[in-house]
Order: structure tokens, then sequence, then C-alpha cells
């Protein structure tokens, strides 16, 4: 990927997740930070990155266990969020813009690793994972939360890039990450890897509720709500109510779950390449 594309696409990513309020989405997704850094141990002193950090729900709990953290994002506005919750939690993390497929640190820097839900979003899922791998050291562990293809936000996503067909970048084929074959595609030459399923529920009043909530919300919504002439926007909103009333799972309330896979990948001492 030439570097004009790389950075163009950057461009598009800033400005797509300073739309909305991405902070009371991360408020939905705030546990799975907990399963994140909670995958692996992290002893006092131990150097690990965040990437795509977002609100830094990863980041703040790596901090918690002692960690020297770093929590890296491609928006500022998520950092800003991210810093607010740190104060409110009362630990100190470095937080640094950066884009994940162009990680600004020399190999084998860091302990730990750790991405929720960030990573995927990458448009170069090679790059992305390669820049994982090297920036861990040898004998540290790289930890992701990826959604599966399944699931709502992979499927809100599908609909909302087939209304934006000029985006220069669709993360459509982040629900890949959420595959064994592709996480074993993308890493399995590289780490020793181990993948669990796991799930979180998205829990509202009504399916009205959580359709009104996303589109006032998810950056991508908003960006979508400013582009589409009314009779789009409306099947937009169709669509999306009618997914959320397919996966409503809830009794009495709208309950979503939406399946991730845990992805825990050890770095070995000894490089796992064959020699040619």
């Amino acid at each position: 990927m030439s570097s004009d594309l790389t950075d163009l696409q950057a461009a598009d990513s800033r400005a797509l997740w300073a739309a909305g309020n991405y902070d009371a989405i991360a408020e939905l997704l705030w546990e799975v930070g907990a399963v994140v850094a909670g995958a692996v141990s992290i002893d006092a002193g131990m150097k690990v990155l965040d990437v795509g950090t977002g609100t830094g729900s990863a980041a703040i709990r790596a901090a918690q266990a002692g960690g020297d953290v770093i929590g890296l994002d491609i928006s500022a506005p998520l950092l800003d969020g991210a810093r607010h919750r740190a104060i409110q939690d009362g630990v100190e993390v470095q937080w640094v813009e950066g884009d994940a497929q162009a990680l600004a640190y020399e190999d084998d820097s860091f302990d730990r690793v750790l991405t929720a839900f960030g990573t995927i979003f990458a448009a170069d899922h090679g790059l992305a994972a390669h820049e994982l791998v090297r920036v861990c050291k040898p004998g540290g562990e790289v930890v992701m939360a990826n959604w599966a293809p399944e699931s709502f936000p992979v499927r809100l996503f599908e609909r909302l890039a087939a209304h934006r067909p000029q985006a220069e970048s669709n993360p459509v084929s982040f629900g890949e990450w959420g595959t064994h074959g592709h996480v074993r595609r993308e890493l399995g030459g590289q780490l020793v890897l181990a993948i669990e399923p796991h799930s979180v529920d998205f829990v509202f009043a009504s399916a009205d509720a959580m359709l009104a909530f996303y589109e006032e919300n998810l950056p991508p919504f908003v960006v979508a709500r400013g582009e589409l002439e009314t009779a789009a926007y409306d099947a937009l909103r169709d669509g999306v109510r009618a997914l959320i009333e397919e996966l409503d799972a809830g009794d009495g309330e709208t309950r979503v779950p939406a399946p991730y896979v845990l992805v825990v990948g050890h770095k070995p001492v000894a490089d796992l390449r064959p020699n040619v």
C-alpha cells in the first residue's frame, strides 16, 4: 500500500470517528476492556500498548493492574474521552494519536499489546497484524477482541457502508477478524494462538430506543444522516430497525447479544517462520 493511500485512509478514519458521540457507544463495551486486559498477566512496570484504544477500556484496566501503559488511537476526540475517564479512575496512561498500520515504536518494545475492537478497523489487515506483532517483545503476548461476522456491529456497519458508496474506505471486512481462519492466516505464522468465543449484550427498553441511540451516537451513522437524502436515510433506518428486531433475544426489553472472539497470541522467543 502506498504511503499516499495510507494517509488518505487515515484522514478518512479520523473524520469518521470524530463524528457522533463514541463515548456513549464505548459505555456499552466497557466491560470488554476488562476481558481483554484480564486475559493475560500484567505485572507492575510491564510496558503495555493498547491499539485503537477508543475511550481506553483496556488501557485503563491495564494501568490499574500496574502496567506502564500507552493508549493509541487515530481519533483525537476519542482520546479526549479516554483522558477524562482515566482521571475519573485515578490512573495514569500516556494517550497518543497514531495509526494502527504504522506504529511509531521500535521492534520488541512492549510486553503486552492489546486491542479491543480497535485494530479490526484498519484497512490493511496484514499490515495491522504485522505491526501488532512487531512491537511485541519475544516472550510477550498480543490480545485482541474481534467482532464475529454475524454480530450486530458487523451487520450494522455493512448496512451503513452500503449507503456510503462514495466513501474512500469502508470497514466492512472487519468482520473477517472474528473468524478463526482469518486470525490464523494473519497471525498464526507469528504467534502461538488461543481463540475463545465471547459475547456482550446490548440492552435497551425497545428496538426504537436502540435505533435512536445508535443513530444519535455512532459516528458512521451520524455521517450517513448528513450525507443521505431523506428517502435513502429512511430506508437505512428501517433496515437497521429490522436488524435489531431480528437479533432481539429479550423478554420485555430489547436484548441483542453481540458475539466476539478473544484472541490471545504468545510471541515465541524463537522465530516461528521457516527458513528460506
